[in-house]
């Protein structure tokens, strides 16, 4: 009677309810725990535990080539010219090594030391797991005079292995695989994406030449990624865009540590270079893995530049021995671009995602080597070495000043957390997770939103004209700033020494601005504050833009709104189509849907048109002129050869006849419409911006995510930097790219 009971107190929870799972069904059941999660930083993370593979065999002395393409069909190869995976009968498993490598985890070359001296790869979970966790693989194997060939499909052989012809004297693996989408929400490669990882593996191996081709998206991008110069080449590429302030100091060394099981050998390299901006870049490597969280080498690199910086600053008399309690070590990196390279046997990482080194002895052999070597640097380099103090000095009494102004402020009761901006229209939630912040431009619309809004959970925050451009600005100067002090304080996550991302009031920060030049510039305005100053805050994902509408539609009195241009496009030329013929050249009359993507196509001809005669181009001569190669010329040349698959050729559009028909169209289509362009958020009323912009059930918003840190950097380098003609040169290259610059 009582076992009863228990089993009825316990839901019969009992021994046949455990269940074990082995192999390869364990990763596909928690995906997660081995890749970080199933979304799009999941499914690339498939991309680099292969190409991982290859760049061990860089590491070890034995590949210099790794071609990487994603397939018309999805899938997504690596290929090699390393030693290929070993396919000779495995002692124990008694089968061909490289299905032990495949299908088995914690298999793999790397444990022992012997073949690999240092690995990224040290779990042996990384290569079976993107097995596991694809629908199908296909590997080939270069080795020993044979090509050998495998097939798996989600973690199991479906294919044995086989010989299916000679390779005389090449060796390499070639692995193709497509992942299984019934456990990834992403089903598609992103070029930005995995061309970031590439490139900066290319930096870390010098040498090593990587070849990278997308053959599935129209565009056919194709790019090679080779650097004889290394992390010294890696800096100056951060830096572009930036005016440097020093050399690019380089210097490497390497120390023997000794552990329980043995003497390792720790090689650390550290390439750094100084800029006049605010902002600080710090890369950290371990045997390539990005550790994006740091680790033990930053740490070490960290303390040896501080000490050194201090220590011969006041040997030579340039740091004053009462400015030296007050430097901190923000004030010495700020300006600072740094990549630090370490390359451990052995090393311990903080899950299989690997973003923070733990090994504690790697902290005092970097700190040691960056001690010496940088300490050497700044006898031989004295100018430089008072440049990069002088710049360290004035930011600590720009820190200096913030904090007296920050004391002042909180006096008067405006940043202590309790007293909020009187502007502030708060909610009554007290829940972060339950709560918004439109950031709104203009006193207009911040009334529209405050009336509109619903007030237990959006709070809404005025801002008066530009906010201040942060990137040009030290931290004193942007705390005197009236806008800057009033957003700090409504966020409540404090600022620089106090920063608590957990104290956030908000967890979506929606930037609200008009659909124009003005609100665009607005808009990246904020968005340099945050990525600079706050950028937790899009690492959390707490920061959004809103898409409010560009145009109203009413049409037998229903109204519809419409975000963009492209949508307005979009739709006239749906209903344009209705009951009209349209034909291609030979007279054939086209389907619907060929017909609107002929339309589609005329439209984007007569906007990069109107583009090209706005810089000066009239597009038929620019594509009559063989001289033209590249930007608007290229474009044209795009444009009209998809044209040609319809049976017309240019002629027919500048003649005349496919502008009627695109007139004649959208004409049929504007029938008994009534188009309405809003020009900013101030002429909607409190319904209308709430229904359209702010109402959760309806609207639309875009979140700001941090895919590629350095491509970031650089882009606000470019756009809200000191230099000038880099950033007229991406607008000229861009310009084409832009449908309406008044939006």
């Amino acid at each position: 009677m009582a076992e009863e009971v228990n089993n009825q107190v316990e839901g019969n929870y009992s021994a046949s309810n455990i269940q074990v799972l082995e192999g390869m069904e364990a990763v596909r059941k928690r995906p997660a725990m081995y890749i970080g999660d199933t979304g799009e930083r999941g499914y690339h993370h498939l991309v680099y535990e292969v190409v991982d593979n290859s760049i061990d065999e860089a590491l070890a002395g034995y590949c210099s080539m790794i071609d990487v393409i994603i397939n018309k069909d999805g899938s997504l190869t690596v290929n090699d010219n390393g030693r290929g995976i070993p396919v000779d009968m495995h002692p124990t498993q008694h089968k061909p090594a490289v299905e032990v490598v495949l299908t088995i985890l914690h298999a793999g070359g790397k444990f022992d030391g012997s073949n690999y001296k240092v690995s990224g790869g040290l779990h042996g979970v990384g290569v079976s797991c993107v097995n596991a966790l694809s629908d199908w693989m296909k590997v080939e194997v270069k080795r020993g005079g044979k090509l050998h060939h495998i097939e798996f499909s989600r973690g199991h052989v479906t294919k044995p292995l086989e010989v299916v012809g000679d390779c005389g004297e090449e060796t390499g693996t070639k692995v193709t695989f497509f992942p299984d989408h019934t456990i990834f929400s992403c089903h598609a490669f992103k070029w930005e994406i995995l061309c970031a990882r590439l490139r900066e593996l290319a930096f870390l191996n010098k040498g090593v030449t990587i070849h990278f081709r997308d053959d599935e998206g129209e565009a056919h991008h194709e790019e090679t990624f080779h650097y004889e110069g290394g992390i010294d080449e890696f800096v100056e590429y951060l830096n572009t865009n930036k005016k440097p302030l020093s050399p690019v100091i380089h210097f490497e060394g390497q120390k023997e540590s000794e552990r329980l099981d043995g003497k390792y050998l720790i090689q650390a390299e550290v390439s750094m270079q100084y800029n006049d901006s605010y902002s600080t870049l710090e890369q950290t490597y371990c045997n390539n893995i990005h550790t994006i969280e740091g680790g033990t080498h930053l740490s070490g690199f960290r303390r040896a530049l501080t000490s050194t910086i201090k220590s011969y600053g006041e040997r030579n008399k340039i740091i004053k021995e009462k400015e030296l309690a007050s430097l901190s070590g923000d004030d010495m990196r700020e300006g600072l671009t740094v990549i630090v390279s370490v390359k451990v046997p052995q090393p311990q990482f903080e899950g299989q995602t690997k973003t923070k080194l733990g090994n504690g002895e790697v902290d005092g052999i970097v700190a040691a080597i960056v001690s010496d070597k940088l300490n050497t640097f700044f006898e031989e380099n004295p100018a430089v070495a008072k440049t990069i103090i002088e710049k360290t000095l004035l930011a600590a009494r720009a820190r200096e000043a913030a904090r007296a102004a920050r004391e002042s402020t909180r006096r008067k009761g405006v940043m202590d957390g309790l007293s909020l901006p009187g502007k502030l229209r708060d909610c009554s939630e007290r829940d972060p997770a339950k709560t918004e912040l439109f950031l709104v431009e203009g006193d207009s619309a911040g009334g529209s939103a405050q009336t509109g809004r619903d007030r237990a959970t959006q709070a809404i925050l005025p801002l008066r004209g530009k906010v201040l451009n942060v990137e040009k600005a030290r931290i004193d100067r942007m705390l005197a700033n009236a806008e800057i002090r009033t957003l700090i304080t409504a966020i409540g996550c404090g600022f620089g020494e106090e920063w608590d991302v957990s104290k956030a009031r908000y967890h979506k920060i929606v930037i609200m601005t008009d659909a124009d030049v003005d609100g665009a510039h607005i808009r990246t305005l904020l968005l340099t504050f945050f990525y600079r100053k706050m950028p937790e805050l899009i690492e959390k994902g707490y920061v959004y833009l809103a898409q409010p509408p560009l145009y109203k539609v009413e049409r037998k009195k229903k109204s519809e709104y419409v975000l963009t241009d492209a949508e307005l496009t979009e739709k006239l030329l749906t209903l344009g189509l209705d009951d009209f013929e349209v034909k291609a050249k030979d007279g054939r009359v086209l389907e619907k849907e060929e017909a609107k993507s002929l339309m589609t196509l005329l439209a984007e001809i007569e906007e990069t048109s109107k583009a090209l005669e706005a810089r000066g181009y009239k597009a038929e001569e620019l594509l009559k002129d063989e001289t033209q190669q590249g930007g608007g010329a290229s474009i044209l040349r795009k444009l009209f050869s998809s044209l040609s698959a319809f049976g017309y050729e240019a002629q027919d559009y500048f003649g005349g006849e496919l502008k009627k028909l695109l007139d004649d169209v959208r004409a049929h289509g504007k029938q008994g419409l009534s188009v309405y362009r809003f020009k900013g958020l101030g002429e909607m009323d409190a319904e209308e911006l709430y229904s359209t912009t702010m109402d959760p059930t309806k609207r639309r918003m875009l979140r700001v995510k941090l895919n590629d840190a350095v491509a970031a950097d650089q882009m606000f380098s470019l756009l809200m930097g000191d230099e000038v003609e880099p950033r007229r040169k991406f607008i000229e290259d861009n310009a084409l790219n832009v449908r309406n610059l008044d939006f």
